[in-house]
């Protein structure tokens, strides 16, 4: 599922908010855990998962069309954990 499908069922479920109205709630709840992310927290949501961040250290990387050796810098990369319940249901037979 992509964004804008997103947007669009949450839509048909609720009539009473316009397409606009869901899309700026959507943009707010994605803003708030990128968010929080940056500023180095963690963000859980109940029966779903947690997201968080790891750190990635510095490494030496080779150049694919040259070979030369590329200095990729230390990074925090993001990090999704599924909760139980989403666990299950991704398992049920």
């Amino acid at each position: 599922m992509i964004r804008s499908q997103l947007v669009q069922k949450l839509a048909m479920l609720h009539p009473d908010l316009s397409v606009q109205e869901v899309d700026r709630i959507v943009d707010i709840v994605f803003d708030s855990i990128g968010g929080r992310l940056a500023d180095g927290g963690r963000v859980e949501l109940r029966g779903f998962g947690a997201f968080t961040t790891r750190s990635r250290g510095g490494r030496t990387g080779r150049n694919p069309r040259t070979g030369a050796a590329v200095v990729v810098p230390a990074k925090r990369v993001p990090h999704f954990k599924p909760g139980k319940e989403m666990r299950v249901r991704l398992n049920a037979s």
